[in-house]
């Protein structure tokens, strides 16, 4: 009785996060055809022109989603009952947040929201430095929620996708870090004040103010 309401409880998450988090890349998706044809600004590393264009981001999103349908096979594990209940309280702890880490990023930046890479970064031009929403916890939201969904959809689905994905993260280290080069030669003091205030990756305990 127990492993059947598992399994049906199992299911219902699976399939609720996986609709999620289409719509999730739907709204990723359509920011980023919404800058094609933005005016660009300042740009480090590599030209990114080729990035710009209608055919390359239909071929790149088409390339990524057949790679991860083509992994999505399970992983050669057993999980016991209990291990699957600890796997779906982990998971859900871990994919939800990190969906929702990864919408409020997006729709904080708006308009500023572009693509860069682990070669190059450009901004827009007259491009702002975005600094509230959950910029104002970590200066690379919409990464960590990258990691939490990825490391939720290991427990969740124990996929090869999400090993893949996994894999994928210290690529988004390094385009983190050119993202923060362009935005201190963009902004400066400005760039600067804000990394002495908000970390890059984990959210500092506020501490209570002395009145």
């Amino acid at each position: 009785m127990l492993e059947h309401v598992l399994d049906s409880v199992e299911r219902g998450i699976r399939k609720t996060g996986l609709v999620l988090t289409l719509c999730t890349l739907g709204v990723l998706l359509w920011g980023v055809w919404r800058g094609i044809n933005l005016p660009v600004g300042l740009h480090t590393g590599r030209e990114l022109k080729q990035m710009r264009t209608p055919t390359f981001y239909f071929l790149a999103s088409a390339g990524y989603f057949v790679l991860c349908y083509r992994l999505w096979r399970p992983l050669p594990v057993k999980v016991s009952q209990s291990g699957r209940m600890l796997a779906l309280f982990l998971g859900g702890l871990l994919y939800s947040p990190g969906l929702v880490l990864v919408l409020w990023g997006r729709q904080t930046l708006a308009q500023h929201y572009n693509v860069s890479s682990s070669m190059g970064v450009q901004l827009f031009a007259g491009h702002r430095l975005v600094t509230r929403g959950p910029y104002a916890l970590v200066r690379h939201p919409m990464y960590l929620g990258i990691l939490g969904i990825s490391l939720g959809g290991m427990f969740l689905y124990r996929t090869w996708t999400f090993v893949f994905l996994l894999l994928n993260f210290p690529a988004m280290v390094i385009r983190a870090r050119r993202e923060e080069a362009a935005l201190a030669l963009a902004f400066g003091a400005q760039w600067a004040d804000y990394c002495r205030r908000v970390p890059a990756w984990w959210p500092r305990p506020r501490r209570s103010q002395s009145r």
